[in-house]
């Protein structure tokens, strides 16, 4: 029997949230065995959300965050004593998206030198002293447009680069089935001393990862021909050739589910006349605020900052926390607690990792171990 079906590689998850980066982990073959949250409300929406569904797959391993500081404040000889009970493993990961308004272009732009950019300097720092076999690292793309956070980045990126091999890739979570316009980047390293130079050395242009492509639904931005904005309440047919799983309206709940479906019924009362509500188009995501989504179309990002979350395609209110979820490929097994509050839920939400995406991406990275002769 090879390594890899012995055991499954260990992983610790900075940056934790709601777990969905985590959960696509353990949907590919991973085992997180350490998480990191310092927000304590985010702590007990994980800890409810990810054991609910770890249950419903069999696995009872309650779900909790293991340690609530700040990555600036944890040690590294406190995380492997949590994580390791018998030292450090021959193999294990580390997994984590520091926090990104600071390089978002919505967001502050305040780069490295904002209190959450420089959290992505303190992770880089935990990798060098944890020194995983691997990495991943996700963020705004904005961490790599701007010139003096591309520059500053890259400096980074040179004291990691002398004990990894380190790739990236921009990847958009439309193009991996999930109904969401959302790119990111992501980061893979890998320690020099469990891959060959060869394997690097042979790479064409210098990207030896290989990142995961979905052929089903690349290019899912500019391929199909989605809905067109229309004025709010019209009866409405798909367009032909366009995937019902990339439209907003697989993710809504049905009159059924409101009272049913855990999560289903809770969502932000609407201050707004109804007359200007009317007035807002089915598909009128332009706006600085009240964004009204298209059925027959993926959602813009969701980021649910200062609880503005996304109205209701055809429905006068806003999208509940069940259909945030699901616009997040979270499958409905993953259940949060009623009594904690909203704006936390949907900011928690917004923070995450679409689930299909991190599946993809560690399902890529589980190949690449193997192959290259790692695990």
């Amino acid at each position: 029997m090879s390594k890899s079906k012995e055991h499954k590689i260990p992983i610790l998850s900075f940056f934790s949230g709601g777990g969905f980066m985590d959960m696509g982990f353990e949907q590919a073959g991973f085992e997180v065995i350490w998480t990191n949250e310092f927000d304590e409300t985010f702590a007990r929406l994980h800890a409810a959300g990810m054991t609910s569904w770890r249950k419903s797959q069999g696995n009872c391993v309650k779900a909790e965050i293991f340690n609530t500081k700040s990555i600036t404040e944890v040690k590294s000889k406190e995380i492997i004593e949590e994580a390791f009970h018998n030292g450090k493993p021959e193999h294990f990961g580390m997994i984590g998206g520091p926090p990104c308004q600071d390089f978002s272009m919505n967001g502050s732009m305040k780069g490295f030198n904002g209190e959450r950019g420089k959290l992505t300097i303190v992770y880089f720092d935990k990798i060098l002293e944890l020194k995983p076999t691997f990495f991943v690292m996700e963020n705004v793309t904005g961490l790599t447009k701007r010139k003096e956070t591309k520059e500053y980045l890259q400096s980074l990126l040179n004291r990691v680069e002398e004990e990894y091999y380190v790739d990236h890739e921009k990847l958009n979570s439309l193009n991996y089935g999930v109904p969401q316009h959302r790119e990111r980047v992501f980061f893979i390293g890998i320690r020099k001393d469990c891959l060959s130079k060869k394997a690097i050395e042979q790479a064409p242009f210098g990207k030896w990862f290989p990142f995961p492509l979905n052929e089903k639904y690349h290019d899912a931005a500019t391929k199909y021909n989605w809905g067109k904005q229309v004025s709010f309440g019209k009866n409405l047919d798909k367009p032909e050739g366009v995937p019902l799983e990339l439209c907003v309206e697989s993710c809504l709940v049905s009159q059924r589910e409101i009272n049913t479906k855990p999560n289903a019924n809770e969502f932000f009362n609407l201050y707004i006349t109804e007359k200007a509500l009317q007035a807002i188009e089915e598909g009128e995501t332009n706006r600085p605020s009240f964004k009204r989504l298209h059925r027959f179309k993926y959602s813009p990002t969701a980021c649910y900052g200062n609880n503005e979350v996304h109205l209701h395609p055809y429905i006068h209110r806003r999208l509940s926390v069940r259909e945030a979820l699901r616009i997040q490929g979270v499958p409905d097994k993953y259940i949060l607690p009623s009594e904690l509050p909203l704006s936390k839920k949907f900011k928690m939400i917004g923070n995450g990792v679409p689930v299909p995406l991190a599946k993809a991406v560690a399902s890529s990275l589980k190949d690449f171990l193997i192959t290259n002769k790692i695990i």
